[in-house]
């Protein structure tokens, strides 16, 4: 009989999820189902705990939900504790225990797939919600330099600086200081703001000709802020798919015990994906 896992977010339909985890099932020989479920912050305590009466046994959770799932998790691993996030679920004897694999899915894409080196660079994250939360303790692991966090509520982008409790390292700005904070050489974006197709307004001040520029989004989402990347002469402009699978790949073996080989479900998912973004 097959496992049961999902999903959880809002909106969900156009999750890439599904398609992962059963490519990763397919490789290990492990027998799952994996299914979408839309849950808002209202519903999403009662959806979780339908799945879980129905014998599910493991669950991701994206956005907005990240915080909730920390807040509902029984147990959780330090470091879902430092990011106060969770997007990864796993049932142990009739609780949930959170953990967060995002920050270990980016920086193994950065740093692996895409041979960055981080040690150093001076870092600016735009965002302060779970996406922002999940990231930014391993990005410190990882070696960057100083952290800037922005956030379009102030009070968020303080109370994560707070929360990562390095105030030598991380330093939390208002929006307004964007185009006196100078030059980064690592930009990401961890707000939903390209949901809705928006161009972001930021100073072309903050790119290098050895800037990196990262979505936390991908497909159509990411394309407003890795445009701007692009035309103001970011040397990498990198959307979220490979953090997506990386990410997964970090969730399924905390529920398996193995961890899948993640190059070949990237390679089918970017070349089908970069067929959508350009298709007339």
């Amino acid at each position: 009989m097959s496992s049961q896992y999902a999903v959880f977010g809002h909106p969900v339909a156009h999750t890439l999820s599904p398609h992962i985890h059963a490519a990763f099932g397919r490789q290990t020989g492990i027998a799952l189902r994996y299914e979408a479920i839309d849950a808002t912050h209202d519903t999403f305590f009662d959806a979780l705990e339908a799945f879980a009466a129905a014998g599910g046994v493991g669950a991701n959770v994206t956005l907005p939900l990240k915080e909730s799932a920390f807040a509902l998790s029984a147990t959780t691993t330090e470091r879902a504790r430092r990011a106060g996030a969770v997007n990864t679920l796993a049932r142990i004897e009739g609780q949930w225990h959170g953990d967060n694999t995002d920050g270990a899915g980016l920086v193994r894409d950065l740093t692996e797939r895409r041979g960055l080196d981080l040690r150093q660079r001076r870092t600016l994250l735009i965002g302060a919600g779970g996406a922002a939360r999940g990231i930014a303790p391993s990005l410190l692991d990882a070696g960057i330099g100083d952290l800037f966090i922005v956030n379009r509520t102030p009070e968020r982008a303080d109370a994560l600086a707070d929360t990562l409790g390095q105030p030598g390292r991380v330093h939390a700005r208002y929006l307004a200081d964007l185009p006196s904070l100078g030059e980064f050489g690592l930009l990401i974006n961890a707000t939903s703001a390209g949901r809705d197709g928006r161009t972001p307004r930021l100073p072309m001040s903050l790119l290098g000709s050895r800037s990196a520029a990262v979505d936390l989004s991908y497909g159509e989402a990411a394309i407003p802020f890795l445009a701007w990347a692009r035309a103001n002469g970011a040397h990498e402009a990198i959307d979220g798919l490979g953090m997506l699978v990386e990410q997964a790949a970090e969730s399924f073996a905390l529920w398996h015990g193995v961890r899948p080989h993640t190059d070949a479900v990237y390679e089918e998912l970017h070349a089908r994906h970069a067929a959508l973004v350009t298709a007339d």
